[in-house]
């Protein structure tokens, strides 16, 4: 990647990054009652979840979304492998929103108000997946790819 690529995607992975890596410390430090009330709305949507101990699920949580944070902030970590974390985190936030009773306004993808703190995240899915499609895309890392399977 040359400077201008890494310059021109800097904004986007630092804010984005900023705020991921914010929220997962906020998460890392929740309580007990935190725990249990994301645990329960992710279960509910997501039924595997509920093997977990809602304080283990919240730590993991906060795990996944300090390393997207941190996978966005580091510069030299490959617009791809940025972009695939932080679209796999945003998907789980999108299917969450999708398929959980009373987020959205019904037959509609409009939120409903509860809805609105989790569909204005979507945001989160088009930086990753623009991230993801410009690094494959990049006739550098192309290149780059190339020359590491020969």
């Amino acid at each position: 990647m040359n400077a201008r690529q890494l310059l021109s995607r800097l904004p986007e992975r630092l804010a984005t990054g900023a705020f991921v890596l914010h929220s997962g410390l906020q998460k890392w430090k929740g309580d007990e009652q935190t725990a249990q009330g994301l645990h329960g709305m992710a279960s509910g949507t997501y039924p595997f979840l509920a093997k977990l101990a809602p304080t283990t699920f919240l730590r993991l949580l906060a795990t996944v979304e300090i390393t997207t944070g941190l996978a966005l902030l580091v510069p030299f970590v490959p617009r791809v492998l940025a972009g695939a974390l932080l679209t796999g985190f945003s998907g789980g936030l999108m299917g969450l929103y999708l398929k959980t009773p009373g987020l959205r306004e019904p037959g509609s993808l409009a939120p409903t108000p509860d809805g609105l703190g989790i569909a204005k995240d979507v945001w989160l899915l088009g930086v990753g997946t623009s991230l993801v499609l410009d690094g494959i895309l990049s006739p550098a890392e192309a290149r780059g790819r190339k020359e590491l399977t020969r």
